[in-house]
């Protein structure tokens, strides 16, 4: 009887051991109606290029992980008004860039203020596995991305940055316009017209039922020098929790900051609200905190709980999001909005 009592106390001192080991993940059993049903959700109509390039990996049972880089790079590489190198510069005339990456493991990577490389949110990626840091920025960060092999690009306008650079420097005033966006056809994007957003963010439900996300911008434009906003802070600009679901944020970083939005989104999840409904109740935090100043300011989320079920709101309208799943690749939604 000693000799069974002494085995079954050891036995539980073990797997109590075990199961509180830093790092050591808890099994998880995947709910049935998720196994194989892959998907990418990402803001702004960009966002359909965005997750085609994401959908070759899931479509073959990649990882969410390879799925969101590979993603956001599609976006990263076109020449885009406010995400990448071909992004409007900040008020010194120069493009810095910010990104961040989390996978389901609560791992994750971050840059932010890094100049001239093409795909931040690589860089992000390589920090999150190569370093014990979370985030590098700056001058900083650039040395970790020569190290790693990332060419450094030409310090260059894009032709279109230098136009509205050049414009900006008339007045050299900074006003903030709501996000707007041109919803044009909304099976295959925005056609002509206006179009005035940031980041793109992207979160990715892969065939084994885990979700990771990335956000990848250039940042608010005539910035002053060294400003970073929400985008590359893990718990503001993005937010992965396996065990519940995913968010993320666009729009403007100061106010998404101010209350933690991508990881609010999850914890509203976590009470047991649909991924639009915590997205709206995010939103009318914001409200809430900007109060008459809310109508000046664009903020929006989107996010996917782990039954990949999707959803996403905005402060004002004009914001809409892509999602993309094996029955339709090309999707374009325009969200709800708080203020009328």
């Amino acid at each position: 009887m000693a000799t069974r009592r002494k085995f079954l106390t050891s036995s539980a001192a073990s797997l109590a051991l075990l199961t509180t080991q830093p790092g050591a993940a808890a099994p998880r059993l995947l709910p049935p109606n998720v196994r194989g049903k892959a998907l990418a959700i990402s803001t702004w109509n960009d966002g359909v290029a965005a997750n085609q390039g994401a959908w070759e990996i899931l479509k073959k049972g990649g990882r969410a992980l390879d799925a969101v880089e590979a993603g956001v790079m599609v976006t990263e590489a076109s020449q885009n008004c406010c995400v990448g190198l071909g992004g409007n510069p900040d008020r010194d005339g120069i493009v810095t860039l910010d990104a961040c990456i989390m996978d389901h493991q609560f791992n994750c990577g971050s840059v932010a203020a890094l100049e001239r490389i093409l795909h931040p949110i690589s860089v992000a990626r390589r920090i999150m596995e190569k370093t014990p840091h979370v985030m590098l920025v700056g001058e900083g960060a650039q040395q970790f991305a020569v190290a790693q092999g990332f060419p450094l690009q030409p310090q260059k306008l894009s032709p279109d940055a230098e136009k509205a650079y050049r414009e900006w420097l008339k007045t050299s005033e900074y006003k903030p316009i709501v996000n707007i966006e041109n919803t044009g056809n909304q099976k295959t994007g925005p056609v002509g017209g206006p179009q005035n957003h940031d980041t793109i963010a992207m979160l990715a439900l892969d065939a084994q039922g885990n979700l990771s996300g990335s956000c990848t911008t250039s940042g608010m434009g005539f910035k002053m020098r060294g400003r970073v906003g929400d985008s590359p802070l893990i718990g503001s600009g993005l937010y992965v929790d396996n065990e519940v679901g995913a968010a993320a944020a666009t729009g403007q970083g100061e106010d998404v900051i101010r209350m933690a939005g991508a990881h609010t989104v999850v914890e509203f999840m976590r009470q047991g609200m649909s991924p639009e409904a915590a997205c709206r109740a995010a939103v009318e935090r914001v409200n809430r905190i900007k109060g008459a100043k809310a109508k000046d300011i664009q903020v929006c989320f989107i996010a996917v709980n782990n039954q990949g079920v999707t959803g996403a709101f905005a402060l004002q309208n004009g914001f809409s999001y892509a999602l993309c799943n094996a029955a339709d690749q090309r999707k374009v939604v325009q969200s709800g909005y708080l203020l009328k």
